[in-house]
């Protein structure tokens, strides 16, 4: 490993240590947290006791909806905060890039959001006794969540590097999202050709097909393809401003 990759790991391994641990100085991270544990568990447990199955399915249906809002709330401060305070003109001259710089910001994003996503786990113990578990369901719709954390977190780091302002950087995060999660809905009344192209745009479509234990590359792709590219046009916007 050359000197150079040396130092561009730790550059990324730094960034990432101090905007993870600074979820956890904040007290929005944990309302944030809170709010979506509360919320899933009003939603899922009303569901449960209605169907009467012990199934974790639409805790994972409603999932892109959720955090649609909950992901861009979390995002919003990654950037626009340190450029409110003039802070990011300071990490910008540090020997640094600007992948590193985006790449360990929206990693903290991303690990915080998975772990939000974790939480629901809670919900388990109460389902085992009403009845028995499908394993395969849960593992795949902790995987499905794991990519859409990770296309959502791209998205909202992007979003709050457009702007100095959080609100701003929020509703731009989560316009972006909602869309994304509820595009795929409602089409019944539109031709198969029209809806084959809005499905394949669709995060909620490509999530329910890996929650549904449906692990096909093209949805692999997809959030991997949607990622990537937030991500790269975020590295492209702090090059613009760093020159």
């Amino acid at each position: 490993m050359t000197n150079k990759l040396k130092k561009m790991k730790f550059s990324f391994v730094t960034i990432f240590k101090r905007e993870f641990a600074s979820f956890f100085a904040s007290p929005i991270a944990y309302i944030v947290m809170g709010l979506f544990l509360v919320l899933t568990g009003i939603l899922f447990w009303q569901t449960f006791f209605i169907n009467k199955v012990p199934s974790m399915r639409r805790l994972f249906s409603l999932l892109p909806l959720l955090l649609s809002f909950f992901i861009p709330a979390l995002t919003m401060r990654i950037f626009a905060e340190e450029k409110k305070s003039g802070s990011i003109e300071t990490l910008m001259t540090l020997p640094v890039t600007e992948f590193d710089v985006v790449f360990g910001k929206f990693m903290a994003c991303f690990a915080f959001s998975v772990l939000m996503v974790l939480t629901t786990a809670v919900y388990i113990p109460g389902i085992l006794a009403f009845g028995k578990l499908d394993g395969g369901t849960v593992f795949c719709g902790y995987l499905g969540s794991i990519f859409l954390c990770a296309a959502f977190s791209a998205i909202g780091v992007f979003a709050s590097s457009l702007t100095k302002n959080q609100i701003i950087s929020f509703f731009i995060a989560f316009i972006i999202c909602v869309v994304l999660a509820l595009m795929g809905e409602y089409l019944v009344f539109l031709p198969a050709k029209i809806v084959n192209v809005i499905q394949f745009v669709s995060a909620s479509y490509h999530f329910s097909a890996i929650a549904q234990g449906v692990i096909d590359t093209r949805d692999l792709v997809y959030f991997a393809a949607i990622t990537a590219f937030f991500i790269s046009i975020t590295v492209e916007l702090q090059k613009s401003e760093r020159s």
